[in-house]
């Protein structure tokens, strides 16, 4: 008999996509794709996961109808009811790197090796210019690691706390908590960048250009298997 992960597993295959691309448009990272596929644990989000693979809930969870039938009825507990293909989650946001986040444009998006752009899934309300960033280095390490995602706004005006993405005058951007210090003697405010990882010196704004880029909206750590 065949099974969810089965199914999930035919299914990308027949669209011809990949797990990385998988991974990246439900928001979970490419390990735990590939558990889904080998059985070793069930998606808590189907239907992000039957949105991706353009099919529907009910046949990934019984195989009955065809899989490309996107509207299906589903029994819940015994009740039957219809399942729409886009009611949550739907926003595509690109994956960007920290010299890509440096000079943000609209235009800008990580390329993958084949050719895809690659993107996640939020149902947050979000700017156009929004942003998702793979956190590298340990800077805010023990909150944000390495290997964590950050989606960023920089539509969101930054207020004392939150955790921004900026850049200093380099190609390459940085992920920080805001501080806002007051302002010098010439009348200008000034703030500090400050990291989590005390072994890491904050970034003073009245010593260096900062130019902050957007705000963090939401973090996302993916379970790492040990």
């Amino acid at each position: 008999m065949e099974t969810i992960g089965q199914r999930i597993k035919a299914r990308r295959q027949a669209i011809k996509m990949t797990q990385r691309q998988l991974s990246a448009a439900t928001g979970y990272s490419h390990a735990i794709v590939s558990q889904w596929e080998n059985d070793l644990i069930k998606p808590k989000n189907l239907l992000a996961v039957a949105q991706a693979l353009r099919t529907s809930m009910e046949w990934l969870l019984t195989g009955i109808g065809s899989p490309d039938d996107r509207n299906a009825t589903v029994s819940i507990d015994g009740n039957v009811s219809t399942v729409e293909p886009v009611p949550i989650g739907t926003t595509r946001i690109p994956v960007i790197d920290y010299v890509q986040a440096g000079c943000w444009t609209e235009a800008c998006g990580h390329t993958l090796a084949d050719g895809s752009i690659e993107t996640i899934l939020t149902d947050l309300e979000l700017g156009s210019r929004a942003f998702a960033l793979r956190v590298k280095g340990d800077s805010m390490a023990p909150d944000i690691i390495e290997g964590d995602v950050v989606v960023v706004d920089p539509d969101v005006s930054p207020q004392p706390g939150d955790i921004v993405v900026a850049k200093n005058g380099s190609h390459e951007a940085t992920i920080k908590q805001y501080r806002p210090r007051g302002y010098n003697a010439e009348g200008k405010e000034w703030f500090e960048l400050v990291p989590r990882n005390e072994v890491y010196a904050p970034m003073r704004s009245d010593v260096c250009s900062i130019t902050i880029i957007g705000v963090m909206v939401e973090h996302r750590r993916y379970r790492r298997r040990g």
